[in-house]
């Protein structure tokens, strides 16, 4: 059996260094250690850091109840107010947001300064997109993410002096589907400025995916079930190999799917630790 795996499969840049500086604090501290909500969307490392003793915080109301310590917050970043109320809290800050996610808060905050509507395009719910939404006037900042909502879009009302738009998008979102969704805002006649903020890894990543599984017999793709950009990941693939799975760890694959397969093509989310894929390369391998 030939077995690809994606070079690119595995953390990112910003993913390693915020669990390297999460797992630091761990060993150093003699203060509790918190993280602002999971460190990363991947079960298995969030339940290693439980057991050093890091638990992760769901909002600010749990803070009030907490024993003071050292906070990180994780790569995706935050609103600038929940970053206030964790320091009037007495908690101190250990800030991995992801430096490019932190980029797009200076471009939200500084172009929102200047009279823009910021036009964010990615999940509203998304802990990333929470946060950069944090950074910018609400009254002058949507969310979109289909091209249906793309379609619909127009300034709200009474923003006629805010005519204006700055477009800038989640780091994960998937790149052909933000070109598309921008190419609708262009038709709509405002004042344009485009940021393509898709983190270069992901476009890597998402370009490496497609380009592997239109090759494969058949494809696996790692990561958290939470995990946006490998949710992303599995759609690329399953648009280009009918047989592709979405799974989380070892557990979740079944060999017997594989014995009558030759070429099969791996790759794995920003927030996949090695020791899983590699798990997962060897398995493949030796059980067809």
């Amino acid at each position: 059996m030939q077995v690809t795996l994606a070079k690119s499969a595995g953390f990112c840049f910003g993913v390693k260094r915020a669990v390297d500086q999460v797992y630091q604090e761990a060993e150093h501290s003699r203060m509790p250690v918190y993280t602002f909500g999971p460190i990363i969307h991947n079960e298995t490392v969030v339940k290693d850091l439980e057991e050093k003793g890091v638990y992760a915080i769901g909002g600010i109301e749990e803070l009030k109840h907490l024993p003071k310590g050292i906070v990180v917050i994780r790569s995706h970043g935050v609103s600038k107010e929940i970053y206030e109320k964790i320091a009037a809290e007495g908690f101190r800050i250990v800030d991995a947001t992801c430096p490019f996610v932190l980029k797009i808060h200076r471009f939200a905050e500084d172009y929102s300064k200047k009279g823009y509507h910021i036009l964010i395009i990615g999940n509203a719910s998304h802990p990333e997109v929470e946060g950069i939404k944090g950074w910018s006037d609400p009254a002058g900042t949507t969310v979109l993410q289909s091209a249906e909502e793309a379609r619909n879009f127009k300034l709200p009302e009474g923003e006629n002096g805010r005519p204006n738009v700055c477009i800038v998008s989640q780091t994960t979102f998937n790149y052909n589907k933000f070109q598309e969704l921008v190419e609708i805002i262009e038709k709509k006649g405002y004042d344009i400025i485009v940021l393509n903020t898709i983190c270069n890894a992901t476009e890597e990543r998402q370009k490496e995916a497609a380009e592997i599984s239109a090759k494969a017999d058949a494809m696996i793709v790692i990561g958290g079930s939470h995990s946006s950009n490998t949710q992303k990941l599995f759609e690329i693939c399953k648009k280009e190999c009918e047989n592709t799975y979405y799974i989380q760890t070892l557990d979740d694959l079944d060999p017997g799917q594989f014995r009558s397969i030759d070429n099969v093509g791996i790759t794995a989310g920003a927030s996949t630790p090695n020791n899983i894929i590699e798990e997962v390369q060897k398995n493949v391998r030796s059980k067809r």
